[in-house]
Parts: C-alpha cells; structure tokens; sequence
C-alpha cells in the first residue's frame, strides 16, 4: 500500500462510505470494451483523476501522450489523497465519473465490491506482457476470477541497508538478513559501533508506515493478521506466532536501545532522515524515502533485500496505484489507450525517476539494472508482494486509533504483548463484521 512516498493516507468512514457506493451492475452502464477499435481509434477529451501524492509523475506522462497523438486530449485533475475515496464515491452517486481513475491500490477493492469499475479481464490479456504485471496489484482489483484495474506503479516496502556500516561491524549483508534473529544480532552489532550509529530505525507513531513496513515480517512466515474471503472475514491476530515473534522482535529493538530514541514519537514526517544522515544500518521503507534528495554517495553504498520472517522466507508490501476505468465513463475507449502509453516500456522505465518502481519485470533490462539498482529486488520478485484484500484497511492499519497501531504501540513501548494482541483480535473483528455487514 502507499499513498504519498513520505506520508501516509488517513481516511475516516471507510464502512460508511463503502454503504453509500452503489450496490450493483445496473446503477452505470458498463462500456463495451470489445467494441471494434476499442482503445486504439477513440477521440476527443478523457478525463483521468490522479492522486494529488502521484500527480507530478502522472503530469509528465499526460503531457507526453498528448504530444504523442492528435486525436485525444488527456485532461488530468488531481485529488487529493485523503479525499479522493470520497469524491470519488459522490461521483459515481452523481453519475458523472471520470474516464479514468488512478487510485492507491488498496482502495481498488472498495469500488470493485460495489460493481464500479469495467471488467479489464479480457484487455489485459491481449497484451503481450500480461504475465509481467504486478500479481499483487491486480489481486487487489481480482474477484471471483475477473479483473477490474490494471496496475501502473509500484511503491513497495522494502530493507535497505547502509553497507559502510555492515563492512565496520564486520557483517555480510545477506547472511545478516535471513531472518527476524539475525536481524536483531545484526542491529546490535551495528549499533556497538557506537557514535550515535543505531541498528534500526522505524516510524513508532505512524500508523500506515507501520503497516506498509511491518506486516511483511508476517506474510513471509504465510500467514496474515486478516482470515478469510471479503466478505466472511475475521482477524487473525491472537494465538498467530508470527505476529508474536515480529511484536517481540520490535520490543528488543526498542528495550535494547537499537533504534533512535525519537522513533517513539515519530510519525513519518521526518521518516528516512536519519538514515540519509549515515547514522542507521538498516531501514525498513520504500525506495523514494530513502533516495530523495540523499548524498549520492550514501545511496551508492546502499543496498536491498526483501524483509524477512521470524524463520526465513521474503515478502514486501506491493504497494502502489493501479488504473480503473469507471462504470459509465464517457471515453474508456480513449482511457484504454491512455493506460496502454502508460504501460509501454519507455513510460514503466521511467519511473524511478519520480521515486517509484515499474509494474512490469521485463523492464529490467542490464541498462535499466545499472542505472536503477535499488528497485531490483521487488521488481524482479513480484510473486512475493502482497497486500491484504479486505474492505475496511484503513480503517485497521491506516487511522490512529485503529486496532494496528494500538497494538504495536502497547507491545512494543510497553511490553504487553500479549495484551495488545488479544486486544487487537477484537479490534480486528469489530471493524471487519461491520464493514461486511
């Protein structure tokens, strides 16, 4: 999941809003996508929404397509982030919808459940690189086998790790990485370097970060902290020892004095600073945070790896935003063709440039390797992003008073682990029975 590269989406009412969508096929008509020339002969003006945290890339993308042709015009409208569920909502209530949508994909399945979006199925695979996209994207827009978004950047969770310091406390990198145990020993290590260098570093306070950065120690393990298909979902915290080990994992950090002190406190505005000082060995973030506007050098000394469970095993939170053409837009013939520009190789090779990785593996060619090192590891192992398909994610892992930073806040700062977990298993299945209602 992600909603800007340094600050995370708050959204409030997600259950309420998801009562208000509409409820079934008939409320927009949907457009037909196998009409002949779909998509390659449309004209005149499309309509797209972008989010207000992806509209400086999306500008130079709209801008390119639009010298790129004489028969369409891209008219792009940002929105802001922690509004946009909501305009959007009003909008397909007031049957006037945009041609295209690019949302933050953990929101995708809000709108696919309540019959928003066209059915993409049999457009995405006509292309000759179906089997290249983000599996983690489109699952978020996938139900009952049929695809209803296209995913178009990614912005994914990854380990990042200052090698300079790795070399002085005389560890390898990979071996340091295997899993939650050696991660620890790794951290203590840096930190015995002393001169205010720390192990670790993590947004204590942040809710979203949190989520985007944590939850992945668990899914490499298998499991989830979310049982269940939408719908008929409960938690799956209590008695999960993978969320136990993280928990206990993040407390030794914490007690041991391996992290910054201001972690507790830290709500991702100043999230990556520390690290880009040189003073932290290792950061669980995501490529912008760590890159922008960091010393070249640093970031040359920096490397990734996938985060790992309390035994092994790898994963990462595939964030990033996916494409939905709405029920009743006025030219999803013109917005098909629009995503496909999007998706050529040129525009996907592009991405890092503005912080963001593409959603096609066969853009990592040797040259794009060379040059984009750093986002490698997620794009060439896709089949390890994941992120949950449930309806009322932000109101679990993205508001301040949600169940998730509860949890990890009364486990980690105050060493009630088991508490915390069994409190958050009712959080957990409060807001998922209501959501689901």
């Amino acid at each position: 999941m992600t909603t800007s590269r340094r600050g995370f989406l708050r959204l409030a009412g997600l259950g309420a809003l998801a009562a208000g969508l509409p409820a079934c096929s008939s409320v927009l008509p949907a457009p037909d996508t196998s009409a002949s020339g779909f998509g390659s002969t449309a004209t005149g003006l499309v309509r797209v929404w972008c989010r207000a945290n992806t509209q400086e890339g999306l500008t130079a993308l709209v801008e390119s397509f639009n010298a790129s042709q004489d028969r369409l015009t891209v008219e792009l409208t940002p929105i802001p982030d922690v509004q946009y569920v909501t305009k959007l909502a009003t909008a397909i209530r007031a049957r006037d919808v945009p041609d295209l949508v690019d949302i933050d994909d953990i929101n995708s399945l809000l709108f696919v459940y309540r019959d928003a979006f066209t059915d993409l199925t049999d457009l995405i695979a006509e292309l000759d690189y179906a089997d290249r996209l983000s599996p983690g994207h489109l699952a978020l827009a996938t139900v009952e086998g049929r695809r209803y978004a296209v995913p178009y950047l990614a912005d994914n969770s990854a380990l990042f790790c200052n090698t300079r310091l790795f070399e002085r406390a005389g560890l390898d990198v990979d071996e340091a990485t295997t899993d939650l145990d050696s991660l620890l020993d790794a951290a203590r290590r840096i930190t015995a370097l002393g001169d205010d260098v720390r192990g670790w570093t993590f947004p204590g306070n942040a809710t979203g970060a949190l989520g985007f950065v944590v939850q992945p120690h668990v899914w490499a393990a298998d499991t989830d902290l979310i049982h269940g298909e939408v719908g008929t979902q409960t938690g799956n915290v209590l008695g999960n020892e993978a969320v136990a080990r993280m928990l206990e994992f993040y407390r030794a950090l914490w007690v041991d004095g391996l992290v910054p002190p201001e972690n507790f406190a830290d709500d991702a505005s100043r999230w990556g600073s520390d690290y880009q000082a040189g003073r932290i060995g290792m950061i669980p973030s995501n490529y912008s945070t760590v890159t922008s506007d960091a010393d070249p050098e640093l970031v040359a000394a920096t490397t990734v790896r996938l985060l790992p469970g309390p035994d092994g095993g790898r994963a990462f939170f595939d964030g990033g935003d996916n494409m939905c053409i709405p029920r009743g837009a006025a030219n999803a013939s013109g917005a098909w063709e629009f995503v496909k520009f999007a998706l050529d190789l040129p525009q996907q090779a592009a991405l890092p440039e503005g912080g963001y990785t593409p959603v096609r593996s066969d853009v990592a060619t040797p040259e794009f390797a060379a040059r984009n090192p750093l986002v490698l590891p997620p794009l060439l192992n896709q089949h390890e992003g994941y992120a949950p398909q449930t309806l009322p994610y932000n109101q679990i892992y993205n508001q301040p008073d949600g169940p998730w930073l509860t949890m990890i806040r009364r486990a980690v700062f105050d060493g009630e682990i088991e508490a915390a977990m069994a409190e958050a298993q009712v959080g957990y299945d409060r807001i998922l029975r209501q959501a689901q209602a």
